[in-house]
């Protein structure tokens, strides 16, 4: 979780540089949806809190 994560910061950051890059984008939506797909199974396992939520402007603070 925590390397999907990192990998969408780094990919959300190279998309603010880079405005005009199409592919990034389409692969930050792959790997969002494998983040929401993890979390739904942890909290599902117990691993992780129910509320816990995962928000793309907060992620930074996340992997920091």
């Amino acid at each position: 979780m925590y390397h999907l994560i990192k990998k969408a910061v780094a990919i959300r950051k190279h998309l603010e540089r880079n405005i005009k890059d199409k592919d990034p984008k389409f692969r930050l939506i792959l790997v969002e949806s494998r983040i929401h797909r993890l979390a739904r199974y942890y909290k599902r396992t117990k691993k992780l809190p129910y509320v816990w939520k995962y928000e793309s402007n907060t992620a930074s603070t996340l992997v920091a």
